[in-house]
């Protein structure tokens, strides 16, 4: 597993201007990125909103990178892991459905967290929750570790898809499908019949993200069993 990152580090760097802290940069990058999307956010333009000279903020982030990750660990940190649901698989898709309706609030956290690798302190808490919902469960680490790989970013909210369809409207839906009809009438079929508007990417609404989240937990609970069973034999 990646290093984590330092973002979400306890406590304040060298004051630089009245009240401000890490904390406080953090939640005003979070409210510019949702008030205006993420191309808003800038060490000048967040200066300006907290009426600061720019160069102080580099006493509390270490750049724009830096910003981006706290910002991400920050909402993450806000997921309430739901871990009195009376077994496994009800805690976890709990968890992982609080984990998405709080990434629906900030859809652009999604795009930030694709393109990192290394993840934040709230994000490893967030995952040792449910590796011990698993664990307690009596997943062994091999089947933990598959769970880990086929819930993949489900685990904080949201799904990577292979193409990014979401842009798309029904006209080029139509146009594409007319495109591909002779080549390959299987996508062609596929284009016309199924149309998504999900927040946080293509082909992720919350139907197809919750029909694959239970189909996942679904099938991790019959392996859980077959694995309980032979142990049992």
């Amino acid at each position: 597993m990646a290093t984590p990152s330092s973002a979400g580090t306890p406590g304040t760097r060298r004051r630089g201007g009245a009240g401000l802290s890490r904390e406080r940069v953090v939640a005003a990058a979070i409210d510019l990125a949702d008030a205006e999307g993420l191309d808003a956010v800038s060490m000048r333009r967040l200066a300006t909103g907290l009426g600061v000279d720019p160069m102080s903020l580099y006493r509390y982030v270490d750049g724009k990178d830096d910003l981006l990750a706290a910002m991400v660990d920050a909402i993450v940190a806000r997921i309430e892991p739901v871990t009195d649901a009376g077994d496994w698989r009800a805690g976890a898709r709990a968890t992982i459905l609080a984990a998405r309706a709080t990434m629906l609030q900030h859809p652009w956290a999604a795009a930030v967290r694709k393109a990192r690798t290394d993840p934040t302190p709230a994000e490893l808490t967030h995952l040792d929750t449910l590796l011990g919902m698993l664990r307690d469960a009596g997943f062994d680490l091999a089947l933990t570790h598959h769970a880990i790989h086929v819930l993949g970013s489900r685990i904080l909210g949201f799904s990577q898809d292979l193409y990014d369809d979401g842009a798309a409207t029904p006209e080029e839906a139509a146009a594409t499908a007319r495109m591909l009809a002779t080549s390959h009438p299987r996508l062609a079929e596929l284009a016309v019949a199924v149309s998504h508007d999900g927040a946080l990417g293509g082909c992720d609404d919350d139907a197809e993200f919750t029909f694959a989240l239970d189909l996942a937990l679904e099938g991790l609970e019959r392996r859980r069993r077959d694995a309980e069973r032979s142990r049992s034999a």
